[in-house]
C-alpha cells in the first residue's frame, strides 16, 4: 500500500498572547516589561493567557490530491500550513511530507525594492528553491504570465501594488515541487489575472502534483479541489467531498431539513423585546410523491414559514431566496415585487409561499428567508435559514436534465442542417 504524501497527526499549536522572545534581556527590558505588566493588571509573574491556534488535527492525503483548506478567518488555517512546511513548529503532533515542498504563503515575500523585476525574479525564484538554471529557463514564461515584459528592467518601487504581486505570484506558479502548499493567492490583481491564476492552478492540479489551497474564494475550492477540510476554532470539523464542506462552512449550525420537517429558529436574545415579526420555524415541499417531497428540477416549491408578531401589522416585503454554494443569488420571491403586503395578526402566524417552477439543477442551494419594510430595512432575517436538496425527478428523466456543472437549466431547440456547399 502506498504511504500517503502528505500524513498530520494530532497536530496542535499554542500561542501565548502579548509574550515576547528576547533572546538577550536588558535591565531596561526588564523594566519596561514589568511596567506594561502593571498597566494591563497582570501579575509580575510574566503569566500569559494561551490561544490555541490549532488542536488535535489530523488527516492523510494521497498522491496527486488536490484538497482544499476553507474556514473562518481566525480558524487556523494559516497556521496550519506554516507547520505542513516547516516554517512553525507544532506545539504537538507532527507532519511527515514525502516529496519536494514548495509554499506559496506570502506572495512576494523577498522582494527588493530596490533591485529591478528580473534581479527579484532571481532573488525569490532562488528563496522559494529554483535553481539559477530553473529561473532562468523559466524567465520569459515567468514574465509573460505577469505581463510585466515592459518594466523588467524597473527597480520594482516604481511597480504599481496589481504589478508586483503579478510579478510575484508569477515566479511562485511556475515552481514544480511535488507537493504545493498555498495559502490564499488566488486574491491577486485584477479579474481578469485571478482568472488566469485559477487556469495556472487548474494546471498545476492536471499534472498530477499534490496541492493543498487555503481560499476564501469558494468558487475556485468546488472548481479545482475535490476534497476539502474545514478547520473551525482550531479543530478539524469536517473532511469529505468539497460540495459536503462548503455547503457545511457556509450553514455553519445551520441543517438540511427534509421535506415537511420543521427546521426551528433560535429565539431572539434574553432581555430584546419582540419590536414588529420574527421568523420562528419553516418546512418545505414540492408536493411531488415521487421525489418523496424533495425538490426537483422544473418542479414547484412551497415553503411555509411561522412568524410571530408583536401586534397587528402588515409586511411590505416577504420573501424567499436560493443562492448557490458560493453564495451567488439564483432565486429571490419576494412578494414585494407585485406590490403585495403579507397581514399578520398578533401572535403566531402561518404564511405560505410557493414558487411555481424551480429551475436549477440537482445539487444543494442554500435558503434564505427575509422579513423587511418598504425602504428595504429588515424586519428578520435568517441567513441562511436551511439548505434545500434539490433531485431528479424520477430515473427516467435524468438523460433529459441539463448539464450538471451548471446552475440553472434553459430549454433549447436545434436546427436540422441546411447544406451550404457541397465542396
Amino acid at each position: 500500500m502506498t504511504a500517503p504524501v502528505v500524513e498530520a497527526t494530532g497536530l496542535a499549536k499554542r500561542y501565548r498572547i502579548g509574550a515576547r522572545v528576547n533572546r538577550y534581556p536588558t535591565v531596561r527590558d526588564a523594566v519596561a516589561n514589568t511596567a506594561a505588566r502593571w498597566l494591563r493588571g497582570r501579575r509580575a509573574t510574566g503569566e500569559r493567557e494561551e490561544f490555541w491556534a490549532l488542536r488535535d488535527v489530523s488527516f492523510t492525503i494521497g498522491h496527486g490530491e488536490v484538497t482544499g483548506i476553507i474556514g473562518r478567518n481566525g480558524a487556523g488555517k494559516s497556521t496550519l500550513l506554516k507547520i505542513l512546511s516547516r516554517i512553525t513548529r507544532p506545539t504537538s503532533g507532527r507532519a511527515v511530507l514525502r516529496g519536494r515542498v514548495g509554499s506559496l504563503l506570502e506572495v512576494g515575500t523577498g522582494f527588493h525594492p530596490e533591485l529591478t523585476g528580473r534581479e527579484n525574479t532571481f532573488l525569490n525564484g532562488a528563496i522559494l528553491g529554483m535553481t539559477r538554471a530553473e529561473i532562468a529557463r523559466k524567465l520569459d514564461e515567468i514574465v509573460a504570465f505577469a505581463e510585466v515584459d515592459e518594466f523588467l528592467d524597473t527597480p520594482v518601487k516604481h511597480y504599481s501594488s496589481g504589478m508586483y504581486l503579478r510579478l510575484a505570484f508569477a515566479v511562485a506558479a511556475h515552481l514544480e515541487p511535488e507537493i504545493l502548499l498555498v495559502d490564499e493567492v488566488l486574491a491577486v490583481g485584477d479579474a481578469a489575472f485571478q482568472r488566469k491564476c485559477l487556469g495556472k492552478m487548474g494546471d498545476v492540479a492536471r499534472a498530477g502534483r499534490t496541492v493543498l489551497l487555503v481560499s476564501h474564494n469558494l468558487d475556485a475550492i468546488l472548481r479545482l479541489c475535490p476534497h476539502s477540510l474545514l478547520i473551525d476554532g482550531g479543530r478539524l470539523a469536517a473532511f469529505s467531498d468539497s460540495k459536503t464542506v462548503v455547503a457545511r462552512y457556509l450553514l455553519g449550525d445551520g441543517t438540511k431539513p427534509g421535506p415537511d420537517r420543521w427546521v426551528e429558529f433560535p429565539p431572539p436574545p434574553a432581555g430584546r423585546p419582540l419590536t414588529v415579526a420574527q421568523f420562528v420555524s419553516a418546512r418545505y415541499t414540492s408536493e411531488n410523491a415521487s421525489t418523496g417531497g424533495h425538490a426537483y428540477s422544473g418542479g414547484p416549491l412551497r415553503v411555509t414559514m411561522r412568524i410571530v408578531a408583536g401586534a397587528d401589522v402588515s409586511i411590505p416585503s416577504l420573501a424567499i431566496t436560493i443562492r448557490s454554494q458560493t453564495g451567488f443569488v439564483l432565486v429571490n420571491a419576494d412578494v414585494i415585487t407585485d406590490g403585495l403586503a403579507v397581514p399578520l395578526q398578533v401572535g403566531l402566524n402561518e404564511v405560505d409561499l410557493r414558487i411555481d417552477a424551480v429551475h436549477l439543477t440537482p445539487g444543494l442551494y442554500l435558503v434564505d428567508l427575509w422579513l423587511g419594510d418598504a425602504a428595504g430595512v429588515a424586519i428578520d432575517w435568517r441567513q441562511p435559514a436551511f439548505y434545500l436538496e434539490v433531485v431528479p425527478e424520477t430515473a427516467a428523466t435524468l438523460g433529459r436534465l441539463a448539464r450538471r456543472d451548471t446552475l440553472v437549466p434553459c430549454t433549447f431547440r436545434v436546427s436540422a442542417p441546411v447544406l451550404v456547399s457541397d465542396e
